[in-house]
C-alpha cells in the first residue's frame, strides 16, 4: 500500500487575492446606492407620469376631444382637419418629454449595471468559498485515508507479530508433544 498524495490548493493566488478582496466589500444585501440629484427625481417623476396607462387614458380622451370639437364645430375651427395645430403640440411634448425619459432610463441602467456587478461579486465570492470547502474537505479525506493507512500497516505488522509468536508457540507445543 503507497500512501495518498495530499493535492495543492486549486485555488491560484489571483483568485485567493480576488476572494480576499470579495471578503473585505460590502455584502448587496447592504450597499447602498448613490443619492439621486434633483434631476435624476425630476427625470424619474417625469418618466413615472408620461409612462403610466392614466396619462394615457387622459391623453388619448383630450385628444379625441380635440378632434372632436374641430370636426364638429360651426363657427371656429382653430385647427382644421389635417390638425397641424396639434400636430406641433404632439411633436412638441414628445421632443420635450424623450430627455426626461432617457436620463431615467440612463440612471437605471447604472443601477442595473450595479446590481449585476454585485450579483456577479456574490456569486464569484461563493464559487472560491464553495472551492475551499472542497479543498479542506479533500484534505480530511486525505489525512483521514493516511491516518488510517497507517493503522492498518501497524495492525498488519501487529497481525504478522502475532502469527509468528503463535507459529513459534505451535512449534514449541509441537516439540514438547513430542518429547511427552
Amino acid at each position: 500500500m503507497v500512501p495518498p498524495v495530499i493535492k495543492p490548493t486549486q485555488l491560484s493566488s489571483t483568485d485567493l487575492n480576488r476572494l480576499a478582496y470579495l471578503r473585505s466589500i460590502q455584502p448587496a444585501r447592504s450597499a447602498t446606492l448613490r443619492s439621486s440629484s434633483r434631476g435624476d427625481r425630476i427625470a424619474d417623476l417625469v418618466t413615472d407620469i408620461v409612462g403610466s396607462w392614466r396619462f394615457i387614458i387622459i391623453q388619448s380622451c383630450l385628444l379625441a376631444v380635440w378632434i372632436v370639437l374641430n370636426i364638429i364645430s360651426w363657427v371656429a375651427h382653430w385647427d382644421p382637419y389635417p390638425f397641424i395645430l396639434l400636430n406641433l403640440a404632439l411633436s412638441f411634448q414628445a421632443a420635450y418629454a424623450t430627455p426626461f425619459i432617457l436620463m431615467s432610463q440612463n440612471r437605471q441602467s447604472e443601477v442595473d449595471r450595479n446590481k449585476a456587478q454585485q450579483d456577479l461579486d456574490c456569486d464569484l465570492k461563493a464559487e472560491m468559498e464553495i472551492e475551499l470547502l472542497h479543498e479542506k474537505l479533500d484534505s480530511l479525506k486525505d489525512r483521514e485515508i493516511a491516518n488510517l493507512y497507517l493503522l492498518v500497516q501497524t495492525q498488519s505488522e501487529t497481525i504478522l507479530r502475532m502469527e509468528q509468536m503463535i507459529a513459534r508457540q505451535i512449534e514449541m507445543n509441537d516439540r514438547s508433544d513430542r518429547a511427552i
